[in-house]
């Protein structure tokens, strides 16, 4: 694929050749219960020649269901064209304890080695794929009977592309990988050289001894292209300048093509029957053929609660209105490559390009005059406001006002003009890279100049088209939202647009194309029931879907306490409830004698407590960004294992994936019920739609959200049968409301005891 045809898809990678859809070859023929009981055995096996592994119900049970499913999903090529393919789903909530890795990963290979296709395994969080890639496959692969290779597939952007490293780290142009041949102006060099002028001689001095340094290493083999072996993983604004992207990538024609280490990576993927992906490139990639095809292939959904809000954050798009100078650039270097390769097109592009920005500052004056009110912000330059947090204002209804909708239309119009001249030219260059491969390194340097700045004019042109873009009645509009920030000395506008429903995402992009597939996760009903997670994945009502719940075999009435602290103070008055709250808890935590976990709802809850402790208290809390989180975790083992008592302060991101088995976690401590209102302009977009459809969003999103999120935070406590532990939530609603009941439904069997604060 060329210029601009992957551009929609960032952090898209493939693992091999692309295969067509079809039977495989020198197959024996079996039927679906067959490929189930050979699965099965498969797993049985690998349970029987693990050492001390004792084999668990609700295991097996899981494994079962997965051979079962993936065994009734026709895949590949149909043999009658007319004919609709049989698909399989299955949704299964695995507790805490199941082994649910085991319990896919055994049948799912096995069934994929027998059918002749492969296994596409997709987690949210890097920490289950590395579980995956450096613990769990290798011991599966020295254990089934049937050898099998996997491999870890990672987005472009995680690896450096080596030709703009050399420039940058060489000076630009004149550096090497430079070229006579090539114009005066480079832009692989002006996006850092701009940049350059923004930041401190120092940091910029900085910045480029880093690139050298990266250079230097990667020249002599001391690094391997990726940023995840970097010994210090460098800063998103420091990376972007030399992360690899689908748009400035010529693939074979690249002079440095030898040395990539992203295609290096890819060709380690020809052979794996195993792939492990994360969401944001399995639906980065829909569509662009990168990962294996998903009608003839295996797929597994682990951490699957992640899978709707990923969707969302996939299918948004944004756009700057204010800082436009790329335009200009842009249009400059197209007009010039395209003189060179003789392309016509490019009679429009300065009219493309003036139209555009002139649409865009129209845009952004009137998002003003409309939004003003709403989008006030401090004066630039001053010393105080030199970086300030957006301010923010949502189109109601989803209906973009009149005054907006011209400049919108017209900014479309002329980025998509923009695009067919860019289009044009890339695809003479590619004719040009095929017929005269002595010139690659000229051509495919042009090529990539231009699609450096490519992505921003698609952005501008996605965003203006969701922008404008209005719902049939009685179907859910787009959220569309501006927000304003000072940089420094600019005021940035931007404009946003993203779809509100993840399942509607969903249904049409992955689930339409996908014939057999289980997604697992510990929390995935709310509230006791399946109905939420199938909503918001798009599965709800899918005929091929089977639900299981499978419980954990963990005897919490026995192993752990669920304590209910019912404050005077009403949540809702957070100064107050903040104030007995923290009392209650220091009075508590003043027992701890081992670990202990505190999950709090806001940063500012958190700092009020850890200003209130007492002075003999303060050596035993470790406090989140404190120090990185490794390093965090790693202390708290250490003083768990010297006997020493050790309490971790923490927000959301330690409430999930957090795993502290034993005494690293003999108490949780759950400050107050973590709800998460529809304040972000998608939740107000959706709670908007379901309030004028005479439907209560409290009752349908947000206690449904706060039942799976307050599931994650109670699993912290209790990891592993010997675990004993005591979980405490100060939130009264949880015992005295209605929907607090329903919130217990979706909690382990704890034994419940309540008292009152102080």
């Amino acid at each position: 694929m060329g210029l601009l045809e992957l551009n929609r898809y960032p952090l898209c990678i493939y693992s091999g050749t692309p295969r067509k859809a079809g039977p495989a070859p020198d197959l024996p023929s079996m039927s679906s219960t067959e490929w189930a009981a050979q699965a099965l055995q498969s797993f049985e096996a690998v349970v029987q020649s693990t050492a001390g592994f004792r084999v668990r119900e609700g295991q097996r049970r899981m494994a079962e269901q997965v051979a079962q499913t993936f065994s009734q999903a026709q895949l590949g090529k149909l043999e009658d064209d007319d004919a609709l393919p049989q698909r399989a789903i299955a949704v299964v909530q695995a507790g805490t304890g199941v082994g649910k890795s085991l319990a896919y990963s055994v049948p799912a290979i096995a069934m994929a080695l027998a059918r002749g296709t492969r296994v596409l395994i997709s987690t949210a969080t890097v920490a289950l794929q590395e579980q995956l890639v450096h613990k769990d496959l290798p011991a599966l692969a020295a254990r089934m009977e049937q050898p099998f290779q996997f491999a870890l597939a990672k987005g472009r952007g995680r690896y450096v592309c080596k030709l703009k490293l050399e420039r940058l780290a060489g000076g630009g142009a004149a550096g090497p990988g430079g070229d006579g041949d090539l114009p005066d102006d480079d832009l692989f060099a002006d996006e850092e050289a701009e940049q350059r002028g923004k930041r401190p001689r120092h940091e910029s001095e900085a910045r480029m001894k880093f690139y050298a340094s990266m250079a230097d290493a990667l020249a002599t083999s001391e690094w391997d292209g990726d940023r995840d072996t970097l010994a210090t993983p460098p800063e998103p604004e420091a990376w972007s300048p030399v992360a690899a992207e689908a748009s400035s990538c010529t693939g074979k024609h690249c002079p440095v093509f030898n040395q990539c280490t992203y295609y290096e990576r890819r060709k380690q993927l020809v052979a794996a029957q195993v792939i492990v992906a994360n969401h944001d490139l399995l639906l980065s990639s829909l569509g662009a053929r990168l990962l294996p095809e998903l009608d003839n292939c295996l797929l597994v959904i682990d951490e699957a609660h992640h899978l709707p809000a990923t969707a969302l954050d996939q299918f948004a798009c944004e756009a700057d209105l204010s800082r436009l100078t790329w335009i200009d650039r842009l249009a400059s270097r197209a007009l010039r490559i395209g003189q060179l390769v003789e392309v016509e097109e490019i009679a429009d592009i300065p009219n493309h390009a003036a139209r555009l920005r002139a649409a865009l500052q129209d845009a952004a004056r009137l998002v003003m005059d409309v939004y003003g009110e709403q989008l006030r912000a401090p004066v630039p330059g001053r010393r105080q406001f030199a970086s300030s947090l957006p301010t923010r204002a949502r189109v109601a209804g989803g209906v973009l006002p009149e005054a907006l909708v011209e400049p919108f239309s017209q900014a479309a119009h002329h980025a998509e003009g923009f695009l067919n001249a860019l289009r044009a030219i890339s695809k003479a260059l590619r004719s040009e890279m095929r017929d005269k491969p002595d010139e690659a390194r000229r051509l495919s340097q042009l090529y990539a100049q231009i699609g450096v700045l490519a992505p921003r004019l698609e952005a501008v042109h996605a965003a203006a088209q969701l922008l404008l873009q209005d719902a049939p009645e009685g179907a859910v509009p787009a959220a569309k939202w501006f927000t304003l920030e000072v940089e420094g000395d600019f005021i940035v506008v931007r404009a946003h647009a993203s779809p509100v429903l993840p399942g509607n995402t969903l249904r049409n992009h992955l689930w339409s194309a996908v014939r057999g597939a289980v997604l697992t996760s510990a929390t995935l009903t709310s509230c006791g029931q399946f109905d939420f997670f199938l909503r918001e994945s798009g599965l709800f009502g899918d005929e091929a879907v089977t639900t299981l719940a499978v419980p954990s075999p963990f005897d919490y009435a026995l192993q752990g306490t669920l304590v209910a602290t019912e404050t005077r103070a009403e949540p809702r008055d957070a100064q107050a409830f903040t104030a007995e709250m923290v009392d209650a808890l220091l009075s508590d935590l003043a027992l701890v004698e081992a670990g202990a976990l505190v999950l709090f709802t806001s940063r500012e809850q958190m700092r009020q407590a850890v200003d209130m402790l007492p002075t003999a208290m303060r050596s035993a809390v470790l406090v989140q960004n404190t120090l990185p989180r490794p390093q965090l975790l790693a202390r708290h083992r250490e003083r768990v294992a010297e006997g020493q008592p050790s309490i971790i302060f923490g927000m959301q991101s330690f409430g999930e994936g957090l795993d502290l088995p034993g005494r690293l976690c003999e108490s949780l401590f759950i400050t107050k019920l973590p709800f998460a209102p529809p304040d972000d302009p998608v939740g107000e977009a959706r709670a908007e739609w379901l309030r004028g459809a005479g439907r209560d969003p409290f009752s349908e999103l947000v206690v449904p959200a706060t039942a799976i999120r307050l599931a994650q935070w109670v699993g912290r406590a209790i990891r592993t049968e010997e675990d004993r532990a005591h979980v405490y939530c100060y939130d009264k609603r949880l015992v005295r409301t209605g929907y607090g009941q329903r919130l217990l439904q979706g909690l382990p069997p704890f034994a419940l005891a309540r008292r009152a604060a102080g």
